[in-house]
């Protein structure tokens, strides 16, 4: 199999590490993993496999495509998106996956189908997915094998009000559903306080190096680091330009490389004349504007790279989010499929 000149370096450890930082944080309550999204870009079955050999034993995915790919480690998945009638008999199949209930339709259609263990959403504010809290109270969820009452927060990464009032709606239904957990908290509601915690948080963002909390600072590690290799390196005289539409000119004789990487691979236009890079250990700026596949970074600084080598592409997700105004969910699950991934 031919390598691809796009990597990404994937930290194991610091993936391990973030788990059980969020963990210790969560006190009492287990600590599960969001995988959705192919583990945020990385590879669901390689950062579920990690974290599973670590002692996680929750596991959360978006569709039931993403949990069949679960399959062989063998692990309890909650399929959040619930209950199609496309999906039944897949989640009738499954001896690891159950549905995260949303809907009226979806409690009905899972009673049609024979019922079983399962999980329901409730909104207590979101108004995006779940049940009513008034549909609790009213007897909606009466009979059904409830493993973990979930609702999510509107607003965990800011101080509001909104996540006190959240926390009060949902801490009400203790008890009153039967299930065997509850669970509120995503990786910002961890840092919000052990009171949020419930039984089971779900950390995603924070697993993969995502910080939206001064609180988590100190406990979360980078995880992953895009790399790609040079192309090409030249010398751009004083006066010439760089790139589509010539937004970048040259100040002085400029030694320019071109690397194997662009907004096809998820390295966005707004990284243009903004991205960081380091090339032989020199930090070396992204000049012009970034292509579909090709990016010049500006390596005066660095006399001994050539053609072949590997550039390390800035890519810490708190910092880079505030120098492009991406979210750090975009830019992590934005990175595509032509990187390979390697674990070390």
């Amino acid at each position: 199999m031919t390598s691809a000149p796009l990597r990404l370096r994937l930290d194991g450890d610091a993936l391990v590490a973030n788990w059980r930082a969020l963990a210790t944080l969560s006190g009492g309550a287990a600590c599960g993993a969001a995988v959705k999204a192919d583990g945020y870009g990385l590879g669901a079955c390689g950062v579920a496999s990690r974290l599973a050999a670590a002692g996680c034993r929750d596991f959360f995915v978006a569709t039931w495509g993403e949990a069949r790919a679960l399959d062989p480690l063998g692990v309890a998945v909650s399929v959040l998106h619930g209950l199609r009638e496309e999906d039944v008999a897949a989640a009738r199949a499954s001896k690891h996956a159950r549905p995260v209930l949303n809907t009226v339709d979806q409690i009905r259609r899972w009673r049609d189908a024979g019922g079983g263990a399962c999980d329901v959403m409730v909104d207590t504010g979101m108004n995006r997915l779940g049940i009513g809290v008034a549909d609790v109270a009213a007897g909606l969820l009466d009979g059904l094998r409830i493993e973990t009452l979930m609702s999510h927060l509107v607003s965990a990464d800011e101080e509001s009000p909104l996540n006190a009032r959240q926390r009060d709606a949902f801490a009400a239904l203790r008890g009153v559903t039967g299930a065997r957990r509850m669970s509120l908290a995503n990786s910002a509601g961890i840092a919000l306080g052990r009171d949020y915690a419930f039984d089971l948080t779900r950390p995603g963002i924070s697993l993969y190096g995502g910080v939206q909390s001064p609180v988590l600072a100190p406990h979360i590690r980078q995880v992953v680091t895009p790399q790609a290799q040079l192309l090409q390196r030249r010398r751009v005289p004083a006066g010439q330009t760089v790139g589509y539409n010539a937004t970048w000119t040259a100040a002085a004789d400029t030694q320019v490389a071109t690397i194997n990487l662009g907004y096809a691979d998820g390295y966005l236009r707004c990284f243009s004349d903004r991205g960081l890079a380091r090339a032989g250990g020199v930090a070396v700026p992204v000049i012009g504007r970034v292509s579909m596949d090709l990016v010049a970074i500006d390596v005066s600084a660095a006399p001994d790279v050539a053609e072949g080598d590997w550039i390390t592409i800035d890519y810490a997700l708190p910092e880079t989010a505030a120098r492009t105004g991406l979210s750090q969910y975009e830019l992590i699950t934005g990175l595509g499929d032509r990187f390979d991934r390697i674990w070390s």
